[in-house]
This record gives structure tokens, C-alpha cells and sequence, in this order.
């Protein structure tokens, strides 16, 4: 007993469905990366607010230790040490070294993004450029391959 599998579906069908489908697993690819586009903002937002309340506990947290050490200081009496000044003159370098050296990080840690920024949009285009190269070469073989079968078919 042989059991045959009749198949239902016309070659119409067959060739309509498969953009159908890859259309539709587009725009659901799409709708994701929009979904996630949606709260990219609020995402920042909450991490700004965050480096912000870090940024003024830090600043707390410290005047509060030098206020202490201060108070601390200032009960004992201590006469002024000869080297204060350049204790001062020290911390004031370093200081403003430190400084320095954050903002041409900053300045780094910029450019850096910019131009990861600049190789995203680079490539876009490239693979924009292979698409279309592609879709050409299909489109050529597509042209050679139903002419081929016309001829076979005469």
C-alpha cells in the first residue's frame, strides 16, 4: 500500500507567501526595536538622575568628613604647622591636575563616541551598498535563469 502526500497549495501561493512572511517578520523586528526606542529616553533620564544623587552624596559625604575633621582640629588647639602652605600649594596642584586630566578624558570618551557614531552611519551605508549589489546580482541571475528556461521550454 503506497500512501501519497498530495500537495494543496499552487505555485502562487508558494511564491506569495514567502515575502508575506518575510515582511511580517520585518515589521515585527521593526516594532520591537521601536518598543525599545520608546523608553531609550526614559532610561537616561533615570540614569542621569542617578549619577546626580551620586554626585551630591559624594559631595556630602565629604564636606561632612572635613567638617568634622575641622571641628576635630579646631577643639585641640593646634598652632599652624610650618609646612601648611605647602600642603595647601600641594592639594591645589593636584587638584587642579586631576581636573585636567578629567576633562581631556571627557574630551577622549566624546570623540570616541562621535566617532563610533560616525562608523555607525558608515555602516548604514555599506550595508546599504551590499543590499543593493545583492539584490542586482539575484535580479541577474533571476533574468538568466528564466531565460535559460525559455529556451528549454520551446
Amino acid at each position: 500500500m503506497v500512501i501519497r502526500m498530495v500537495d494543496k497549495t499552487t505555485k502562487e501561493d508558494a511564491t506569495t507567501s514567502a515575502p508575506n512572511a518575510i515582511d511580517a517578520v520585518k515589521e515585527n523586528m521593526i516594532r520591537t526595536v521601536d518598543e525599545i526606542a520608546k523608553v531609550q529616553p526614559q532610561y537616561l533620564q533615570s540614569i542621569s538622575n542617578l549619577q546626580l544623587d551620586y554626585i551630591q552624596t559624594t559631595k556630602n559625604m565629604i564636606q561632612t568628613a572635613f567638617a568634622a575633621q575641622k571641628q576635630i582640629a579646631g577643639s585641640w588647639n593646634v598652632p599652624a604647622l610650618p609646612y601648611t602652605d605647602l600642603v595647601v600649594r600641594q592639594a591645589n596642584e593636584m587638584t587642579n591636575n586631576a581636573v585636567r586630566a578629567v576633562g581631556i578624558n571627557n574630551q577622549l570618551t566624546i570623540n570616541a563616541l562621535d566617532a563610533a557614531r560616525e562608523n555607525l552611519k558608515i555602516y548604514n551605508r555599506t550595508v546599504d551598498a551590499v543590499t543593493e549589489f545583492n539584490t542586482n546580482v539575484a535580479k541577474a541571475w533571476t533574468a538568466f535563469y528564466a531565460q535559460a528556461q525559455q529556451q528549454f521550454t520551446r
